[in-house]
């Protein structure tokens, strides 16, 4: 495989995982990206700028998540392996249960297949495969990847060994209206995943699994369903201990009837409001979000973005 281009963009969203019931399996894509270029230069090894969220935290060279998702993509089909400059914009904040290690991730696949002379060589599958290898699950990057919301599993769940992972855009009703709420702490997903339970009641596995399914009818067709779809009994109440701010903004809003739940792994929460005005700027959860977080301990910051459908691009540059 050669490269056809010396030059190439990309732009990723980012990505809100599990959505209440759906752990590790249903994700949405949200309308706030990070943007990419990368040129191919003189010299071996590459260099990297950041600007934006991660800047002077995150590495500078071989080891940034991007430029090494890019190069595992372009070893995949054999290409060479030049020099390069890579330049994020990154908007996606680090730590929150947004999927900036998806959105790293993916962006850096879809850059190689820009600067591919046969971008057909790295298509969504194997995308999703290479994504899911970097991330360890395909929660985060099956939406950054496709846009929308998707649903997304492995071939199998045991640990044998790597194995395939699939997923499949669901449809969102335009009535949707995410808003995210950020707190300006961090968590990181392995401190958040250490606190759940190894095995969980079968009373428990049973309403979840309605409630997943639930949730899928109401992102398409019913969002007046939202509230009870997005009830969840196997992660978030075990996670309360690293994440109580979170999980008392989250109980407020549901006690006003908004289907809020902990995005990804936290401590970041997203609510899914309803639109109730004609030009699509206001939502039945605002009013609510701004009662809750005048009582709220911590500082967050509100976020409007919309349900990003078209999920990462790349182009090449002439």
């Amino acid at each position: 495989m050669i490269l056809g281009h010396d030059h190439a963009r990309a732009t990723v969203p980012a990505t809100s995982a599990n959505l209440g019931p759906g752990f590790d399996s249903l994700g949405l894509a949200l309308a706030l990206h990070d943007e990419l270029e990368v040129r191919v230069v003189d010299g071996p090894g590459g260099v990297v700028t950041v600007t934006g969220q991660g800047a002077g935290e995150v590495p500078d060279g071989e080891d940034h998540l991007v430029l090494r998702a890019l190069r595992l993509a372009l070893d995949h089909v054999g290409a060479p392996q030049p020099g390069l400059a890579l330049t994020c914009v990154n908007r996606i904040p680090h730590g929150r249960g947004l999927g900036s290690s998806a959105a790293a991730a993916v962006g850096g696949l879809v850059l190689a297949r820009a600067l591919l002379a046969d971008p057909a060589a790295l298509d969504d599958d194997t995308l999703l495969m290479l994504a899911t290898r970097l991330e360890g699950h395909p929660d985060n990057a099956a939406p950054a990847l496709l846009g929308g919301a998707t649903v997304a599993w492995l071939d199998t769940d045991d640990d044998t060994g790597p194995h395939a992972p699939h997923a499949v855009r669901v449809p969102v009703h335009e009535d949707v209206v995410p808003v995210v709420l950020v707190p300006t702490e961090r968590l990181l997903t392995q401190h958040a995943r250490s606190v759940l339970p190894a095995v969980v009641t079968h009373r428990d596995a049973a309403f979840q699994a309605g409630r997943a399914a639930l949730l899928v009818e109401a992102l398409g067709r019913r969002p007046d369903l939202l509230l009870p779809a997005t009830e969840d009994r196997l992660h978030q109440e075990h996670r309360r201990p690293v994440m109580q701010d979170s999980l008392a903004v989250v109980d407020a809003l549901r006690a006003r009837g908004v289907a809020a739940v902990v995005s990804g792994a936290g401590p970041t929460v997203l609510a899914l409001g309803r639109r109730t005005v004609v030009d699509g700027t206001g939502a039945d959860a605002d009013q609510a979000v701004d009662e809750v977080l005048r009582d709220a301990a911590g500082t967050w910051q509100v976020l409007h973005p919309a349900v990003d459908q078209a999920g990462a691009r790349s182009w090449s540059v002439a």
